[in-house]
């Protein structure tokens, strides 16, 4: 799979990574920031797994598709925890986890279905 078939997976992370850095950040300046610790460490994992995926899918690495796997569940747990913030960037940030969440949720579609097509299956080494 070219990494073209990842661009909308892609453009989501590197969105989602962006606004978690950006929520992070926001989080530390807030009154009640010793409240917002899960966020902010739940804000910094997803930012760095994002970027992460998007490394993988860009040179179209034969682990995008678990990255990605991964990527997804971190994206909701990191929503989960923003939705419970009234802060606009907490809301932005839960908008962004969402949407790359259903981006690798659509990416995972894509390599299950193109692995039960009889691809060529990758070897160990």
């Amino acid at each position: 799979m070219s990494h073209e078939h990842y661009r909308s997976c892609i453009d989501a992370c590197n969105a989602c990574a962006d606004a978690c850095g950006d929520c992070a950040k926001s989080c530390l300046f807030e009154p009640n920031r010793h409240e917002l610790a899960r966020s902010i460490q739940l804000d910094l994992d997803c930012a760095e797994i994002c970027r992460l995926a998007s490394a993988y899918m860009a040179r179209d690495s034969e682990l995008s598709g678990e990255i990605s796997n991964l990527c997804g569940r971190v994206c909701e747990l990191c929503a989960e925890e923003c939705e419970r913030h009234d802060m606009e960037h907490c809301r932005r940030c839960a908008k962004a986890c969402r949407d790359c969440a259903r981006q690798c949720g659509a990416l995972m579609s894509r390599v299950k279905a193109k692995s039960l097509g009889g691809g060529p299956k990758p070897t160990a080494h």
